[in-house]
């Protein structure tokens, strides 16, 4: 497994590099978190783990920029990377903070080796397929613990590479890796060709073969690479037992630390300056040396002296020292000289064991919703029909107890009723908190009254929808479940046809724990009404029936305007190079050989998924500002107005249009302009939920979707925004800044138009007036730029 270090003390770094080298794992280091963005940049990584206080670019702003990444063809998973934060701060605001920018866990140097490696193996664990400590295929047991390999009742020898690999496979059961993929995981900077992967296969399935395994235990799939095929009994043999890691490990510490011992001493000495000699100028530098002091020390033994750094980072943070505050810390430094000059203690402390919760990633999670509320006959009246909806009910009382749920077990969607705090100011500052937390959990308001400031009130502070609480509960439900099915992302479909029903069954039971929702037909002859009924994401067809072929179904797939970019997966028995050629000449983009092996067509069937997600992105994003193009946000308009009917919601649509965008291009060249689109983009990106629908229509001309939002509170929104565009100056490539502003109309569903089409002209005839406003008076007001298509002066026009 391939893990990335960013830390900037050398010390600390050495030390990770040479704990984590020892249980195995590849590891890279960079010393400042531009490098270590480069690195992500650049290779696939299996977790990061992330020092907070680094120069230039500090740890959280790192975890932000990761997890706020798109992903991208040949790294779909960073978004994702699991995110250990190790750092000297451990204040409870200072955890807060690491794990609302995204981190999964957070450790506190000076931290103890056995505690940060049983982290380090939950998170892994909880990124890969398998929940268990012990990893195991059929005889074969790894434990990740002790990096002892068994075969039966038989120890392996293997090199770090030969392990290494087996941990690979027994992770990720069902993946087949190729060579490629393999050298990305085990190898830093010095990767090796893909003959190396070859080898090291060679080696391990001698030795797994030596004791018992049979020989295609690790298996080529065809035109993929490897996987671990599914074992049959075997004899057992003997062998000697490996010898434990933890004094090897402890033996290298000892090494680490005797050539940096006067590193350490030069640290001091700069602490030393300031606390003996008055030298002012060093102070700053001082408080870092001591912070760094507190996270290295602890990790070699030094308990005392982690304390003491500690302390005098404590100390020294003030300003200006006071006499009695020198006295102390020229005390603190003698004893810290005195600590570190004995030998650092053989064993570090012992902290509990940390057990994490064993997932069941095939069991299927039931959307859970938090209500806040204390109106106890709308509590009851609530669960029960949660019931018949099959929706998991949490119930909090109080503002602490909604974040600390957020933050342990995030739900589907929050139910807030405004009712259950004193003041509107409590239950705005409430919302507040849930945006910065947890920004992607939509809220749903209720609310006794209806008045516009307090729909507005909620509109800014990042509520989704606001409903009465007279609504009947039943229509509560719906307005949740449209609410979810936004935010949800949706299983993809895959349709098998086949006339072998217990086959299908088989695949059923395959494929569904994969998340993937599968359809299946046993008569060919109902082929084209369920496709259209379906719409799946992938074909897979059986290649002979009583009738006709496959491949002649394939070829009318092909054929067909709608459907001639459908991925089609062949299922056949013959896999002579005839048949598959025929395959490939119909139109098929993959086939997988009978007995079907489930790791192998699960491999198959997310490569095509995948694709399918990057020529979507392709086809429904704006190149330019990464937002939603004019085709695609034209489905999902009108998605949202169909919704807009069945639940009484209405929907704001604005149109904006960026301020003299010709007269940038003109001063500073088309790129400029490229640039300062592409910053506004990602503005807009920013300031609305994830719900909301931001479109670029062409050229400077941008559309918003704001679902159960008013004309009014759509120019609030509108008018935040373009307070944070004149808050901040965008630039062009070369460094140039570019003042820009905006215009904007907005108009209502269903006030001020029926369908789409009208309600685009209504809302750009309101930006219009809107521009010839602000011309005619020459106004810098936010309000001349943006407005709402009942104003007097659209009304008028």
């Amino acid at each position: 497994m391939r893990i990335l270090v960013i830390e900037d003390d050398e010390l600390t770094a050495q030390a990770l590099t040479t704990i984590l080298t020892a249980h195995h794992y590849a590891v890279e280091v960079a010393k400042d978190g531009k490098s270590g963005l480069a690195l992500l940049d650049s290779f696939e990584y299996d977790l990061l783990i992330l020092d907070v206080g680094l120069p230039d670019l500090n740890g959280i702003e790192v975890c932000r920029q990761v997890r706020s990444a798109a992903p991208t063809p040949d790294k779909p998973h960073t978004p994702q990377l699991p995110i250990l934060l190790l750092t000297a701060y451990q204040s409870p605001h200072d955890r807060a903070l690491g794990l609302d920018a995204g981190a999964d866990d957070y450790v506190v140097k000076p931290f103890d080796e056995e505690e940060l490696v049983a982290r380090i193996r939950a998170l892994l664990r909880r990124a890969s397929s398998t929940g268990t400590p012990m990893l195991e295929w059929g005889d074969l047991e790894l434990n990740p613990s002790s990096c002892e390999v068994s075969y039966g009742s038989t120890p392996l020898i293997l090199t770090p590479k030969e392990y290494g690999l087996l941990e690979l496979f027994l992770r990720n059961s069902r993946r087949v890796f190729s060579c490629g993929n393999i050298l990305e995981h085990l190898w830093a900077y010095d990767a090796p060709g893909e003959e190396a992967v070859r080898t090291h296969i060679k080696g391990l399935r001698q030795k797994l073969k030596a004791v018992g395994a049979p020989a295609d235990f690790i298996e080529t799939v065809y035109g993929i690479g490897y996987r671990l095929k599914p074992l049959s009994n075997a004899a057992l043999l003997t062998s000697t037992i490996p010898t434990s890691v933890e004094q090897e490990v402890r033996s290298k510490l000892g090494a680490v630390w005797t050539s940096y011992k006067e590193r350490i001493n030069e640290q001091i000495a700069i602490i030393e300056r300031v606390a003996c000699e008055s030298d002012w100028t060093l102070q700053a530098s001082a408080t870092r040396q001591a912070h760094t002091l507190a996270g290295a020390l602890g990790t070699f033994g030094f308990t005392e002296g982690s304390q003491i750094a500690r302390n005098i980072e404590q100390i020294l943070a003030g300003c200006p020292l006071k006499p009695r505050a020198l006295t102390q810390l020229q005390e603190l430094l003698a004893t810290l000289r005195r600590v570190i000059d004995v030998p650092a203690s053989s064993s570090a402390p012992i902290c509990p064991e940390v057990t994490p919760a064993i997932a069941n990633l095939a069991t299927v999670q039931l959307p859970s919703i938090l209500v806040i509320s204390q109106d106890r006959d709308f509590l009851d009246a609530l669960e029960s029909e949660f019931l018949l909806w099959n929706y998991q009910c949490t119930i909090a009382t109080t503002a602490k107890a909604v974040i600390k749920i957020c933050q342990n077990d995030a739900p589907s969607l929050v139910l807030l009723d405004l009712d259950c705090f004193d003041s509107i100011s409590t239950s705005m500052a409430l919302l507040t908190s849930l945006q910065q937390c947890c920004s992607t959990i939509p809220t749903i308001v209720l609310t006794s009254h209806n008045e516009l400031t307090e729909r507005l009130e909620v509109s800014r502070h990042g509520g989704r929808l606001l409903l009465q609480k007279t609504t009947p509960i039943p229509q509560v439900l719906e307005a949740v479940s449209q609410v979810l099915q936004r935010a949800l992302p949706t299983p993809s479909k895959i349709l098998v046809v086949d006339d072998d029903i217990a086959l299908l069954d088989a695949l059923t039971v395959l494929l569904s724990p994969w998340g993937l929702k599968v359809y299946t037909l046993n008569d060919p002859h109902r082929f084209w009404e369920t496709l259209e009924t379906v719409s799946p994401d992938v074909l897979v067809l059986d290649l002979e029936f009583p009738d006709f072929k496959g491949i002649e179904l394939c070829q009318v797939v092909r054929n067909d305007l709608h459907w001639n970019h459908l991925p089609v997966v062949i299922l056949t028995a013959h896999s002579e190079s005839e048949t598959i050629s025929q395959v490939f000449a119909a139109g098929a983009d993959d086939f997988v050989s009978k007995p079907i092996v489930g790791a192998e067509l699960v491999a198959r069937i997310l490569n095509r998924l995948e694709r399918v997600r990057l020529v979507r992105q392709i086809l429904d994003t704006d190149p330019l500002t990464g937002v939603m193009n004019r085709q695609k946000s034209t489905q999902e308009l009108e998605a949202f107005l169909r919704s807009s009917d069945r639940s009484h919601q209405s929907v704001a649509i604005a149109v904006i249009d960026v301020d003299h965008l010709r007269s940038v291009n003109a001063q500073y060249g088309h790129a400029a302009g490229d640039a300062v689109l592409r910053q506004f983009g990602h503005l807009l990106q920013q300031s609305f939920c994830s719900e909301d629908i931001v479109a670029r229509w062409g050229g400077e001309e941008f559309v918003i979707g704001m679902y159960g939002v008013t004309r009014e509170d759509g120019v609030q929104r509108l008018m935040q925004v373009l307070e944070r565009l004149n808050q901040q100056a965008l630039t062009t490539e070369n460094g140039e800044i570019v003042h820009v502003s905006f215009s904007a109309g907005v108009a209502q569903y269903p006030e001020d138009g029926k369908d789409l089409k009208t309600l685009y002209r209504t809302a750009d005839l309101a930006l219009r007036q809107a521009k010839r406003l602000r011309e005619e008076t020459h106004s810098q007001h936010t309000i001349s730029s943006i407005l709402p298509a009942e104003s007097d002066v659209v009304l008028k026009s």
